[in-house]
């Protein structure tokens, strides 16, 4: 937590947030974010604006969620690491309250403010307030992708009731300003990664580009000066690359990936 003081006794959050001490260091360590050129540089920068920003704790998760066959998170830690083990352990993606609430809304909110929904969802609130997120703004980074992918970060306080009181707005602002530059890198890191462990080449892109626009393997056939069964056979490799079923759950996954 910012350690800044006034009489030798530590400022509060309403106080530390009327400070242009604190913007500025907000500010300047969020804007560093998109820069970033590795994983580990982005964590160090995602750890420093936490600290900028009077937080214990922060985690931030990308999700991404294709149907019922496919969902996975990213996440980037600034808390205690046990608690990711405990995450990815117990599976709480599955009820998150967090999570739940940047699916459905893209508005900042504080943990006193959520509505839980099942015991499990309780469970996870008690877990983690005993890792560091007693107190938590939720911060949604929504996509055009609506609930298929999402962002979201939570900046915690080991203090109950920390960002209940005067200086919330301020951290809203500044907490949504860090979810969504944190969401947009890790979705190009995620790209990367992609089109280098999968081999996706520029000639795969533009075969999907041909399903989305609804041509058949005919006319693209035709367009390309080659056979049918041809590129039914190139559609094949593609969704193998991508891990879909067929040709329409490829382009649906390459959409979600931003490839398309």
């Amino acid at each position: 937590m910012c350690s800044s003081t006034a009489n030798g006794e530590p400022l509060g959050l309403g106080a530390l947030t009327l400070t242009e001490a604190f913007r500025a260091r907000a500010l300047l360590g969020i804007e560093g974010v998109s820069t970033a050129a590795s994983m580990d540089e982005v964590l160090l920068r995602f750890q420093a604006v936490v600290g900028n920003l009077a937080a214990d704790s922060a985690l931030f998760m990308s999700f991404l969620r294709d149907d019922a066959t496919l969902a996975s998170y990213r996440s980037l830690v600034a808390c205690d690491p046990l608690w990711s083990a405990e995450y990815a352990r117990q599976q709480w993606f599955e009820d998150d309250p967090w999570l739940r609430h940047a699916m459905g809304d893209s508005e900042p909110i504080r943990s006193s403010e959520l509505v839980l929904h099942s015991p499990r969802e309780e469970a996870f609130i008690e877990a983690a307030a005993r890792a560091g997120f007693a107190s938590v703004v939720i911060a949604p980074a929504p996509s055009s992708h609506g609930p298929s992918r999402v962002g979201v970060l939570a900046l915690g306080s080991a203090t109950p009731g920390f960002f209940d009181g005067d200086g919330y707005a301020t951290v809203r602002v500044l907490a949504r300003a860090l979810a969504m530059e944190l969401h947009a890198w890790l979705a190009r890191s995620i790209l990367r990664e992609l089109i280098d462990k999968a081999r996706i080449t520029a000639d795969d892109i533009a075969l999907l580009r041909h399903e989305e626009a609804g041509h058949s393997s005919k006319m693209i056939a035709a367009a390309l000066k080659t056979e049918a069964k041809t590129i039914d056979c190139r559609f094949q490799r593609v969704s193998a690359k991508l891990g879909a079923q067929n040709r329409r759950a490829a382009v649906r996954l390459a959409r979600l990936y931003g490839l398309l």
